[in-house]
């Protein structure tokens, strides 16, 4: 009965913060016209637009994956062709067996996340992706380095930017807070904004919240897709294994502000997130081992790695 009681508490807490948080949201505006080109798309989400008010944290972003979220490490934008060669083109009912049958609905099953605002645009961009990446790829393999750099350029104009957290997906209980307004900027602050198309400043109450990170970095399939996918669960992990055991610590604390890496995010890659993650504990001692009557005795070596994990998620994850 007593945890029965401290979850009906959490559940009335949860439901206290929705109700008292407030945001400029409003109707549900209509969509843009659709981008029929990556330079159209990728100039729409320009984060340089920020670059006056926001240096340091422009520079914060740019140095992080978010900032090319599909070429990636660039692991990302091969995988994307994988998953059309070893997915799309071996499923039996999803319509593609060229490149040219390709649609925004197909690549949704990585740009969900690695680019929401490709819903943004017509099937032919996401053709105009593929063909970028395979061209990317092909020049890598005959070492022709401006084409690389080039069409590397292209994919890196393509990036979860400024405008996606805080203008596209800034608002996640829309029925209660309201759908992002395109003259609206959204982070934790209201009022006036010195930019030309978004003039306002308003409060997405979850931006602070690791639920707004749960929306790309998530908790398991994507089963509103037609195809779910499952990439990153590190969202879920967190809820059950890490806040469900008392933690309290948000992606926000630990990404941005214990570290004091802000905007630029990093995990695995990164020394100081390592030292934050990690207990690396290693032993190691040497033996002579009698091993049989030919060989007689030989020289081994023991290691014992002991590796604790200090994250709020499951390690490695996305």
């Amino acid at each position: 009965m007593k945890h029965i009681v401290i979850g009906g508490l959490a559940c009335l807490a949860i439901a206290a913060v929705a109700i008292t948080a407030q945001s400029a949201g409003g109707p549900k505006p209509e969509p843009p016209p659709k981008a029929t080109s990556i330079a159209e798309l990728a100039e729409r989400y320009d984060s340089s637009r920020c670059i006056d008010c926001h240096e340091e944290i422009y520079y914060e972003w740019e140095e992080s994956l978010h900032a090319r979220s599909v070429l990636g490490s660039p692991r990302t934008a091969p995988t994307i062709i994988t998953t059309i060669e070893k997915g799309l083109k071996l499923f039996e009912y999803s319509g593609v067996k060229e490149d040219s049958d390709i649609t925004v609905e197909h690549l949704m099953m990585c740009m969900k996340c690695h680019l929401p605002q490709l819903d943004e645009a017509t099937d032919e961009v996401a053709q105009e992706i593929v063909a970028t990446i395979r061209g990317w790829q092909q020049a890598y393999r005959e070492n022709d380095w401006d084409t690389v750099d080039e069409l590397e350029d292209t994919l890196v104009s393509l990036n979860i930017g400024c405008m996606v957290c805080h203008q596209k997906v800034a608002l996640i209980h829309k029925y209660h807070d309201g759908y992002p307004q395109p003259d609206t900027v959204y982070g934790g602050l209201e009022g006036d904004h010195d930019d030309e198309e978004y003039v306002n400043m308003a409060v997405a109450p979850a931006i602070g919240e690791s639920i707004f990170c749960g929306q790309c970095h998530g908790q398991g399939p994507s089963f509103e897709l037609d195809h779910p996918s499952q990439c990153a669960t590190a969202y879920g992990s967190y809820l059950f294994a890490y806040v469900a055991h008392g933690g309290s610590e948000s992606c926000q604390d630990c990404h941005m502000y214990q570290s004091e890496l802000g905007h630029n995010m990093q995990a695995y890659r990164d020394p100081t997130m390592i030292e934050m993650a990690l207990d690396v504990k290693v032993e190691g001692r040497s033996i002579f081992w009698r091993k049989n009557r030919e060989e007689g005795v030989i020289p081994i070596g023991i290691i014992d790695v002991e590796i604790y994990n200090k994250t709020g998620h499951a390690i490695p994850d996305g």
